[in-house]
């Protein structure tokens, strides 16, 4: 039996897309997978604003699908993710992916992040990768990483 750990939730939308996740999915999503206590905000934006800050903090002019950012001076677990809500839709449409899966998914892989995953060599990518498909069976979900 896994632990249940506390979460505080803040879910902005700031994007005019249409089939966005909602507050009780996403708290689902990112409470599954939580090893410890954690604050957070998840944002769904549009492009521009993906492009923006994907540029200030990352120095890649385009919008990509997520964006995690910790607080590494919180006294807890803090951090803030940023969902690209056209991107994430495209990337759904081309691999042939549920849409919701794939919200699913990246909520899943940056709140993994927020906890210290990564993916910056070939043994922590397989043990991240490992987490997400468990996490994603758990919601009934296939495994991301399988071409369809």
């Amino acid at each position: 039996m896994s632990a249940v750990h506390k979460l505080s939730l803040s879910v902005q939308y700031a994007s005019d897309a249409s089939d966005l996740p909602t507050r009780y999915q996403l708290r689902r999503w990112a409470t599954l997978a939580l090893q410890r206590n954690a604050a957070m905000t998840i944002r769904m934006v549009d492009e521009a604003e993906g492009r923006e800050l994907n540029k200030k903090f990352r120095g890649k002019n385009y919008a990509t699908n997520v964006l995690t950012f910790i607080n590494e001076k919180a006294e807890v677990l803090y951090g803030d993710i940023v969902i690209c809500a056209p991107v994430v839709e495209k990337e759904a449409l081309t691999q042939h992916k549920a849409l919701l899966a794939h919200y699913a998914h990246l909520v899943l892989h940056a709140v993994l992040h927020l906890q210290g995953y990564d993916h910056e060599d070939d043994e922590d990518a397989a043990r991240m990768e490992a987490r997400e498909t468990a996490l994603m069976a758990k919601l009934g979900y296939a495994d991301p990483y399988q071409a369809v």
